[in-house]
């Protein structure tokens, strides 16, 4: 019985580390695609930038 109580505490313990994780990565995929639009809007600013000074 209490090789199964360790069993079980173990397994819960792998299964919350699991969780954090994947709410971890949710964030961090978030916080990279914030990160992605925002390049492209910098990017995009400096192409339309140096295009007006060409003109």
């Amino acid at each position: 019985m209490k090789s199964a109580l360790i069993t079980l505490a173990l397994i819960a313990l792998v299964l919350l580390v699991v969780g954090i994780a994947v709410e971890t990565l949710k964030f961090l995929l978030y916080v990279g695609l914030v990160v992605l639009v925002g390049a492209a809007v910098v990017l995009l600013l400096q192409r339309v930038r140096s295009g007006a000074r060409r003109s």
